[in-house]
């Protein structure tokens, strides 16, 4: 049996994506640091759990060896879990304190991970790395230099691990998703947009919908089944590439 390991699995795409993995026949281990989503998400899916931040390269060391110790070595590593723009501010006033909390999770934590399990993936001649970037990892946005330059980072780091995992039947993308609903990234910016406007979720929600060319935005289960693909055997030819799932739009 494959294995995988999901981070951000408590909620939206990485919620998701265990379960997509659970029905593709893959043993899960589930990483997120609120042990109470976890539980339930254990109870529901039957994936395996583990509490833990990636804050930290101690933290990603400790869901390394938990990954290892429990699945015997890591097929399938997805690096999705990441912090989101809402403490921003235009750049002449980012507190550099937000600057490093974020690339230390949606940049720093990615590294470790794929350089913590890779080895097991490159000794079996085996194994898919996929990391969730964003569509702010292929343009600018006001306020969000740190999660632009996060999620832009992301991507360089991708093809370049692809470059070296690629003579060992390993492969490493990466997946862009524009606007998802049901995240609560998503929901708690459209939340602070809302009380900033004066108006409801619901009615950002409606706006941004109307936006879009196919009149909605994705799901966390859209982008999950595209992370599937890329974790199984016919996504063997694909590597070093960046899928961006936002039905024709750029956010």
């Amino acid at each position: 049996m494959r294995t995988a390991l999901v981070t951000g699995a408590s909620s939206g795409v990485g919620r998701a994506t265990v379960a997509a993995l659970v029905r593709d026949g893959f043993r899960v281990l589930g990483v997120a640091r609120r042990e109470q989503p976890l539980a339930d998400l254990a109870r529901e899916t039957g994936a395996e759990v583990f509490a833990s931040t990636l804050a930290t390269p101690e933290g990603c060391a400790r869901v390394v060896d938990e990954a290892v110790r429990r699945l015997g070595g890591v097929d399938v590593l997805v690096s999705n879990a990441g912090v989101d723009t809402n403490r921003e501010r235009p750049i002449w006033e980012q507190d550099p304190a937000v600057w490093r909390e974020t690339l230390a999770l949606n940049l720093d934590a990615a590294f470790e991970l794929c350089r913590g399990l890779s080895r097991h993936m490159v000794d079996r001649r085996w194994g898919r790395i996929v990391i969730v970037s964003s569509t702010a990892g292929e343009l600018g946005a006001p306020a969000s230099s740190a999660y632009c330059a996060s999620k832009h980072a992301v991507l360089g780091l991708m093809r370049a691990v692809a470059a070296d995992v690629a003579p060992y039947g390993v492969t490493c993308n990466a997946v862009t998703p524009g606007w998802v609903r049901g995240t609560e990234m998503s929901d708690r910016t459209m939340a602070l947009e809302a009380e900033r406007r004066g108006v409801s979720p619901e009615e950002v929600w409606a706006e941004i919908e109307r936006s879009q060319v196919a009149g909605r935005v994705v799901t966390p289960e859209e982008v999950a089944a595209t992370i599937a693909f890329l974790a199984g055997e016919s996504a063997s030819g694909i590597n070093g590439e960046a899928v961006r799932i936002a039905l024709g739009m750029v956010w």
